[in-house]
């Protein structure tokens, strides 16, 4: 669609810190809350095969707008609040698709 908006997120987690991450957002509901949003395509995390704290999310949702909501749920806050527990830096970027 012409309005889908694609973000990739690299995270470089605390040491030792991604799969305690990963487990929570799974444990606590938040990753299938954030799959079931409204306008949601996409929502999936990647383990960097050589570096043990590196993070890849790849978000894809049907509009900004979309992804602008789904920033304000009830899911993303506790989640943004667990970050400085697991995260140590966030990178953040917009992916344009071709074709």
């Amino acid at each position: 669609m012409e309005n889908e908006f694609l973000l990739y997120v690299v995270y470089t987690m605390k040491p030792g810190c991604r799969a305690a991450f990963l487990n929570w957002v799974r444990t606590e509901g938040i990753l299938d809350a954030i799959r079931k949003e409204d306008g949601c395509l996409r929502y999936d995390y990647f383990c960097a095969a050589e570096d043990e704290n590196c993070l890849l999310l790849v978000e894809k949702w049907s509009s900004a707008e979309a992804q602008k909501r789904h920033m304000t749920q009830p899911h993303m806050v506790r989640l943004l609040a667990m970050k400085d527990t697991y995260i140590a830096q966030t990178h953040l970027g917009r992916l344009r698709e071709e074709g």
